[in-house]
């Protein structure tokens, strides 16, 4: 994991080497994020590079790199795919309604997953102080301990070992697979290079299962946990 983490850096760091040369097209900065939930918590780094559009240049859009690690204490992680926990697939479960029968869930009692994503952008500037932003994760990868945890179906239940969810990617929803953050939040600049910045933080967390511990309606090994907190952190302007 420290391997991982110091490469994460690096990268970050040479992408932000590159891109020096300022100017009003582009929008580039690092940024260090802690969000705090019910007993789970994750801390976040990020490099974004964004371009500008409009005529004022005030909106923009682009991508970037983000390391999330998330640390939690007795979280039950629910079934994840979307054919079981809405009965369909597609873009529009977003606005389907859960199959509660449908749904079983896995105690973990400390969950550990770490993600590095590719992430998607966008922001508006309403002036050299002030701006906002959305950022969402699209593709990646996770890694994290194997975890022992309790599969509960209703009443009854069963001891189970679950691994971390390797492969991530966004596809909405539940039919999202793997770990992915997001958050929407302000920025306000001190000054051309240091900022600091809060808002909403939505983090899924996806665990594996050994094998298919649920039944009904099919057989399922992917169990998903959703994290929405308070998120705060400082950027650094490039």
């Amino acid at each position: 994991m420290k391997n991982i983490f110091t490469i994460t850096i690096l990268l970050l760091a040479g992408l932000g080497a590159a891109g020096q040369t300022k100017d009003h097209k582009r929008n580039q900065f690092a940024d260090f994020s802690v969000a705090v939930g019910n007993s789970e918590g994750t801390v976040a780094l990020s490099y974004v590079h964004n371009w500008r559009t409009g005529k004022k240049k005030k909106f923009e859009l682009g991508i970037g790199g983000r390391f999330t690690s998330y640390i939690g204490q007795n979280r039950y992680y629910r079934t994840a795919p979307a054919i079981i926990t809405s009965g369909k697939t597609g873009p529009f479960v977003f606005f389907t309604q859960d199959i509660d029968a449908n749904i079983d869930t896995v105690l973990i009692n400390h969950p550990q997953v770490n993600l590095l994503n590719v992430t998607f952008n966008v922001g508006y500037h309403f002036n050299p102080k002030w701006y906002i932003g959305f950022n969402i994760d699209v593709i990646g990868f996770s890694f994290g301990a194997d975890k022992a945890g309790r599969y509960i179906n209703g009443s009854s239940g069963q001891l189970t070992n679950a691994s971390v969810a390797n492969f991530n990617v966004l596809l909405t929803s539940d039919n999202d697979y793997g770990s992915l953050n997001s958050e929407l939040f302000g920025k306000y600049q001190f000054n051309k290079k240091l900022g600091v910045k809060a808002g909403l933080q939505f983090l899924f967390t996806e665990y594996k299962t050994d094998t298919k511990v649920q039944t009904y309606p099919r057989l399922n090994d992917r169990f998903r946990n959703k994290v929405p907190a308070f998120v705060a952190g400082v950027s650094y302007n490039f």
